[in-house]
């Protein structure tokens, strides 16, 4: 993995992969687990959640969901649960399925945000589901949905 680029102030967790030319700017944060793909760029004070994956090629603007599989071609979008990877990485199928159910009421209802993560907590949070709800609520730049 050559040429990989982390600025300054970045903060990179446990078992990150960054694969060729992936680039972080300054005062990123990489939470543990995530894989940013070949020639990504991560925008400035920008947060990449644990479990994250960003596709080869991607320009990330905005923070990326915990547990989630982000690509940018034309449009920067989020397309659902890293399933594959979870399932890699030792998740059960029940802490998928919570996950999975979070991210249809985030990304696929037609509730805003603040609605949905009221929808979601109303729902039961487990810990991973608490994950996401916090890595939200926290974020500043917003989220890639």
């Amino acid at each position: 993995m050559v040429n990989a680029h982390v600025a300054h102030d970045c903060v990179v967790g446990n078992h990150v992969i960054m694969a060729n030319a992936a680039t972080l700017a300054g005062h990123v944060i990489v939470e543990d687990h995530a894989s940013i793909g070949a020639y990504s760029g991560v925008h400035q004070f920008c947060r990449v959640g644990a479990h994250g994956y960003v596709g080869g090629y991607s320009v990330i603007t905005k923070d990326v969901l915990p547990y989630s599989k982000t690509v940018s071609e034309r449009k920067t979008q989020n397309y659902g649960v890293n399933t594959i990877g979870l399932e890699r990485k030792g998740f059960t199928p029940d802490q998928i399925a919570g996950i999975t159910t979070a991210f249809r009421r985030l990304l696929r209802s037609k509730l805003n945000t603040t609605q949905a993560l009221d929808a979601i907590k109303a729902a039961g949070v487990t810990p991973e589901v608490k994950v996401i709800v916090d890595f939200i609520e926290s974020s500043e730049r917003g989220v890639i949905k």
